[in-house]
């Protein structure tokens, strides 16, 4: 297990061998899967009770059945990503969409200007629904729930939308704030 420079971020990054077993045995995990472990396990382990409660709700977030396609959830996170100036959520996101939609430069296209990305409509509307709840959630209304209705989505589906933006903007606040250092190994993935 490579243990990152303290650097990752601005509060201390506990050691791998003092973390407790089940911190270890997720890290372990996420070096099984991706060859790293992510940066942001790291930092968030300086808590280890917020870190499970991250891991639990980006499970149940993300790893579940939903009308939503892994791509699409992660053009989600990428677009409010972006919005908000979250480098870490940007990248991180970035390469997975990369792996999941197989193509190398649609997570800029996305972060830069959705309306411009090769997406579908149905995709453009959803990123504009979580921007939306991202910057103006207090306008949320009848009418954004009836267009998103017109693109096939159910309320399932819309509460997925918010339940994504609602976790990835607590994510994106937390990375801001301990200035979680993008890895490196984020940049090349799917490329």
């Amino acid at each position: 297990m490579k243990q990152p420079d303290a650097s990752i971020s601005r509060f201390p990054v506990p050691e791998f061998d003092t973390l407790p077993g089940d911190i270890k045995d997720a890290m372990l995990s996420f070096q099984e899967k991706l060859g790293f472990v992510p940066n942001v396990l790291f930092a968030l382990a300086h808590r280890p009770a917020e870190l499970r409660a991250f891991l639990a709700y980006n499970e149940a977030t993300m790893a579940k059945e939903s009308g939503l396609t892994a791509a699409e959830k992660e053009m989600l996170i990428i677009a409010f990503s972006n919005q908000n100036g979250c480098t870490y959520c940007v990248m991180s996101h970035g390469a997975v969409l990369r792996l999941e939609s197989g193509d190398k430069y649609l997570a800029e296209k996305i972060a830069v200007n959705y309306r411009e990305a090769n997406i579908s409509p149905r995709q453009k509307a959803m990123i504009a629904f979580a921007l939306k709840m991202t910057k103006e959630p207090s306008t949320i209304s009848t009418e954004d729930f009836e267009s998103l209705h017109a693109h096939g989505l159910s309320d399932e589906d819309i509460w997925d939308i918010g339940g994504i933006t609602a976790f990835f903007n607590l994510s994106n606040r937390m990375m801001d704030l301990l200035a979680v250092r993008p890895d490196d190994e984020f940049f090349m993935m799917g490329r």
